[in-house]
Formats: C-alpha cells, structure tokens, sequence
C-alpha cells in the first residue's frame, strides 16, 4: 500500500524534473529570439522564476530526505534537448515555440495543483505553501503566452511576408 506521502514524494521528485526540463527548454528558446523582444523578455523572466521553483522543490525534497531523481532528471533534459533541436528545424519556430510554452505551462498548472491536493491530504504545510507559491507563476506564465500569442503569430507572419527572417 502507498501513502499519500509516498506520492507526494514521487511527484515533487516529478515536479522538480519538469523544471529542469522547463529550464533547458525555455533557454533554448530565449537564446534562439531575435525579432520578438517582448517575447524573449518574458521567457527570460520565467527562467528566473524557474529556478527559484527548482530551488524550492529541491529544498522540500531534502526536507523529507529526499532527493531529485537522476533518472527523471536525465529523461527531462534529453526531451528538452531533442525539443529545442527540433524546434530549430521548422521554418515557424517562434509560434511553434509559443504553442509549445503554452501547453507546457498548462501541464505545469496542472502538476502544482495535484501537488497541493496531495500534500493537503498528506498533511505537509510546507509542501502545500511551496507548491501555492510556485502556481501562480505558472498561471501568470501561461496567461501571458495565450494573450501574446496573437502578436507572435502577427509579427512572424509580417515578417515572413516582407521576405524577412521570421523564424526566430
């Protein structure tokens, strides 16, 4: 039989390696923009705020005594990876790019709310606090790229049109 704190565990080890792989993957993306400013600003911003979640999670991870799952972890970087090569072939990168973003954070929504579910069942304050610290950043993140990704489509479109890079 597992317990809830048994599952709790599993999935922070869980969250924190779609972290990793959100950071990989939103690196990748930033460092490839050149015509979308706002865009690159934004994802900037959220890997900062990415990196406090993985700071987070790894702090309540070694509070249970704990640790990030290398295996998780080095699955989560190899799908980034072969994303953002991927990614790098397709002549409309930046909307795929953005739709990408915006289901991604959408799982990530959805991940922090079985996690706070989780660890209200479990009883676990600190995990429950973290996990409603880090959800509105996801929130805000996924809110951001459905309300921009109009602009995105505009201007790639535009600059595809006027024969200018547009990919990126």
């Amino acid at each position: 039989m597992t317990t809830p704190n048994e599952h709790l565990l599993d999935w922070l080890r869980d969250a924190y390696a779609m972290e990793q792989h959100a950071e990989s993957m939103l690196k990748a993306q930033a460092s490839r923009l050149e015509h979308y400013p706002a865009l690159r600003q934004r994802i900037e911003q959220h890997i900062d705020e990415t990196r406090s979640q993985q700071k987070l999670l790894e702090a309540r991870l070694d509070s249970l005594g704990s640790g990030p799952s290398t295996i998780k972890n080095l699955a989560a970087r190899v799908a980034a990876f072969g994303q953002a090569v991927g990614g790098m072939t397709t002549t409309d990168e930046v909307v795929k790019g953005a739709m990408a973003g915006y289901v991604f954070e959408n799982i990530e929504i959805a991940a922090y709310t079985e996690l706070i579910a989780a660890a209200r069942v479990a009883g676990d304050a600190e995990t429950l606090r973290c996990c409603e610290q880090i959800l509105p950043q996801e929130v805000a993140m996924s809110r951001w790229l459905l309300e921009h990704l109009p602009e995105v489509v505009t201007a790639y479109l535009e600059r595809s049109a006027a024969d200018q890079e547009a990919k990126r």
